[in-house]
């Protein structure tokens, strides 16, 4: 009964060590993003804060991640959650020389 017990609480702690996901930042400054290629996990949050003075729109047309955030402004962030492998290609579509690469690893 103990080592049952062991075994499911060991197993709980283990599902729950994998499922914490990490939050990347990418910025949006100058109209440029402020990294060019990141790597992140599946499950993985990336904030994409407006440093700009102007509007950005930030997107992405990639069969593993299709979204867009909408026009925002200076001093807002909006977030997308990765929840499948492969590589994403993420532009602006206000400024067309914004892009960018994230790497979904599984």
């Amino acid at each position: 009964m103990f080592r049952r017990i062991l075994a499911s609480f060991l197993f709980a702690v283990c599902l729950a060590g994998s499922l914490s996901a990490v939050e990347h930042e990418v910025g949006q400054k100058e109209k440029k993003f402020t990294v060019e290629n990141l790597k992140v996990k599946v499950g993985d949050v990336v904030s994409f804060p407006n440093y700009d003075s102007f509007f950005h729109n930030i997107y992405s047309l990639s069969s593993e991640k299709i979204f867009d955030l909408g026009s925002y402004s200076q001093g807002q962030t909006k977030k997308v959650k990765f929840d499948k492998a492969g590589k994403i290609l993420v532009e602006c579509a206000i400024h067309p020389g914004m892009k960018m690469t994230i790497d979904v690893q599984p």
